[in-house]
């Protein structure tokens, strides 16, 4: 039997404009579409403790869909934060405030946490995936190089592990790779074998 054969019976639709997160989810075997809701508030409450954030938020979006789904339809939803000295950094406004959080992620560990829902016309399943990033001590001019060239106004964290940035900036990575390019594939891939 062909692996994830069990998501022929749906139309699987993933809720989200991330080119990283369609390409994960093509690598991983998945026949699916996109369908993005825009608009979706993803405000979460102060006193929510940051690692619950991303799947906090991967819930509302989920929310939004839930109105509209049809009985043959799965959708994945899924957000993804970078939390550092406790803080969550999402996506920077502008390339200034890109330099900031990356001044911010200089020499220090990370978490990168994605937040994932999946959702069908009876069941709702969240699950969220941490993965620990050190950088190395980056230089201003390695960090104004990256933001003026890669512009990762649309990554969390303001950096997208797959760079360059990635590749000469990341010294050390406990946990899954993909998770912190915005999809934990190996988690995914057991979650949706259940469906």
């Amino acid at each position: 039997m062909k692996p994830l054969e069990n998501l022929s019976k749906y139309e699987v639709l993933l809720a989200s404009n991330s080119p990283r997160r369609r390409e994960l989810l093509w690598d991983l075997g998945v026949k699916f579409s996109t369908f993005v809701i825009p608009g979706i508030d993803e405000s979460y409450p102060a006193n929510l403790p940051v690692m619950e954030v991303a799947a906090y938020i991967s819930r509302v979006k989920a929310d939004a869909y839930a109105k509209t789904i049809s009985a043959s339809q799965l959708i994945i939803t899924a957000d993804t934060v970078v939390v550092c000295d406790g803080a969550v950094l999402g996506k920077p406004e502008d390339k200034a405030d890109a330099v900031a959080m990356l001044k911010r992620l200089s020499g220090k560990v990370h978490y990168v946490v994605t937040g994932v829902t999946i959702t069908t016309a009876t069941r709702k399943e969240t699950f969220s995936a941490v993965s620990e990033v050190e950088f190395a001590e980056l230089e201003d001019d390695e960090i104004e190089y990256y933001v003026e060239t890669y512009l990762p106004l649309d990554k969390a964290g303001a950096y997208g592990i797959q760079e360059w940035i990635g590749c000469m900036g990341v010294r050390r990575i406990s946990g899954s790779f993909y998770n912190v390019m915005g999809l934990p594939l190996q988690r995914l891939y057991t979650e949706l074998k259940k469906f």
